[in-house]
C-alpha cells in the first residue's frame, strides 16, 4: 500500500509536530506501507519524519500571506507545473493525506482523487482568505478532518459531506506539580511563532498595565521567532518592552525544538491570541505538563480550557482583562492550586495521543476500505 502525506511546513512548531504525530499514527496502523512525506524544503521537521517514512523535498504551491503578490504573479507559470507534479504523485497512491489548506496544488488536484484523499484542516484564516479556503475545500470533494469544532464551523461544509472533528493528540509526558505559592516571581511562559495572530504585543501591553508591585513579581519568557526572519516585527516587540520599562521582567528567547523544559519551568502558560486559533496546541501541551493555560476566548481555545477549573479564559484583544487576570493569578495562588491537576486530567481524557491516533486510524481505514459514512462513524465511536 502506498500513502502520500503532504505538509506545508518545515519547522517544529505546533502544526509541524501535529503532522509528525499523524504520520506516526499511519505508520503504526500500516507498518508495511510505503509512506511518502512531501515537504517544501529541508528543516527541523525532516529528521523525525525520516524515522517514520520516505521524505521527498519538492516544490509546492503554498498560499502564504507573505509574498502573496509574487505568488499570484507567477501562478500562470508555476501552478500548472505544480498541478502536474501533484497529479502524478496522487495517481499512484492508495491514500493521500493533505495536512493543510495552504497547499493549493494538492487541493486542486484532489478533485480528481476525492475518493482516496483526506484533508486535515488546521487553519481558520480571516477575511477573503477564509472565503478562498472554503471554496477550495468544497472543490476537492474530499473527506475533511477539522482539528476543532470552531474550525469545522468556520468552513460550514454541507452536512452530507464526510467530515470529522479530531483534536490534535499530544504524547503523554512525565509531569510534576507546580510549586508557586507567591513567595517567588510567577513564571509566565508564552510560546509560539511571533506573528500578528499569536498576540505577543497584546501580552506586553497587558504587562504594561499591571501595578508596579505586581509586575515585579513576574518572570516572563516569550519564546519563538518570526517566519523567515521578519526583523521589523521582532524589533517592535523589543521596543515595546523597553518603552514600558519591562526589561527586568520580560526576556525573549529563540525557538526551541523541544519545549518540554519550558513547560516544566513555567507556572502558567499564556495564549492571548488576537485572531482565531484553530485549536491551540500550546495550551494542550501546557495541560499535559500540569500547567494551567490562560487563553483568549477565540477560535478553538475555549474548547480546550474549562474556565476556573483547569485554566482561565479572557475576552480576546482585551489587554486590560488579560492584565486583571494575571494580577489575580499572581496575588492569589491559593485560588488555583488545583488547576494543574485538573488540567492534566482533562488532557488525559480528551487530548492524549493514543486516543487521537486510534481515531485518525479509524477514519483512514474507513476511507481505504470504502465504508459508508455510517459505518465509519460507528468505527470512530468505538475507539473514541
Amino acid at each position: 500500500m502506498r500513502i502520500v502525506c503532504v505538509h506545508q511546513g518545515y519547522e517544529l512548531y505546533g502544526s509541524d509536530r501535529s503532522f509528525i504525530d499523524s504520520v506516526a499514527a499511519l505508520r503504526e496502523a500500516w507498518p508495511q506501507a510505503d509512506i511518502e512525506v512531501v515537504l517544501p524544503r529541508e528543516g527541523p521537521i525532516a529528521p523525525p519524519l525520516r524515522a517514520l517514512a520516505r521524505v521527498t523535498i519538492a516544490p509546492l504551491f503554498i498560499l502564504r500571506r507573505r509574498g502573496l503578490g509574487k505568488l499570484i504573479a507567477t501562478a500562470p507559470l508555476r501552478l500548472p507545473l505544480a498541478l502536474m507534479r501533484a497529479i502524478r504523485r496522487m495517481r499512484g497512491a492508495d491514500l493521500v493525506y493533505v495536512n493543510t489548506m495552504m497547499v493549493v496544488d494538492y487541493l486542486v488536484a484532489a478533485r480528481l482523487f476525492a475518493r482516496k484523499t483526506v484533508v486535515h484542516v488546521h487553519e481558520i484564516p480571516d477575511g477573503a482568505k477564509l472565503s478562498v479556503f472554503r471554496r477550495l475545500l468544497n472543490w476537492t470533494r474530499a473527506e475533511a478532518i477539522f482539528n476543532s469544532k470552531a474550525t469545522r464551523a468556520s468552513y460550514a461544509l454541507q452536512t452530507e459531506r464526510p467530515q470529522h472533528v479530531l483534536y490534535n493528540g499530544i504524547a503523554v509526558p512525565q509531569a510534576n506539580d507546580g510549586d508557586y505559592d507567591g513567595t517567588r516571581p510567577l513564571r509566565l511562559l508564552m510560546l509560539g511563532r511571533i506573528n500578528r495572530i499569536k498576540g505577543q504585543d497584546l501580552l506586553i501591553e497587558a504587562l504594561s498595565l499591571l501595578p508596579e508591585e505586581i509586575a515585579r513579581r513576574l518572570d516572563v519568557r516569550i519564546v519563538g521567532e518570526t517566519f523567515e526572519n521578519d526583523a521589523a516585527r521582532e524589533q517592535a516587540l523589543h521596543a515595546a518592552v523597553r518603552d514600558a520599562a519591562l526589561e527586568p521582567v520580560v526576556r525573549f528567547e529563540p525557538f526551541q525544538a523541544d519545549p518540554a523544559p519550558l513547560y516544566r519551568w513555567a507556572d502558567v502558560v499564556v495564549v492571548p491570541s488576537r485572531l482565531p486559533e484553530a485549536l491551540g496546541r500550546v495550551a494542550i501541551e501546557a495541560m499535559a505538563h500540569r500547567r494551567p493555560p490562560l487563553v483568549a476566548r477565540i477560535g478553538g481555545l475555549p474548547e480546550i480550557v474549562e474556565h476556573g477549573v483547569s485554566g482561565w479564559i479572557v475576552p480576546p484583544n482585551d489587554a486590560r482583562a488579560l492584565a486583571q487576570t494575571i494580577e489575580t493569578i499572581v496575588a492569589r495562588p491559593q485560588n488555583w492550586r488545583s488547576f494543574g491537576a485538573a488540567a492534566r486530567a482533562r488532557f488525559e481524557a480528551t487530548f492524549a495521543a493514543p486516543t487521537i491516533a486510534r481515531q485518525l486510524q479509524a477514519i483512514v481505514r474507513a476511507r481505504l476500505t470504502g465504508k459508508t459514512e455510517q459505518r465509519a462513524a460507528r468505527d470512530l465511536a468505538r475507539v473514541s
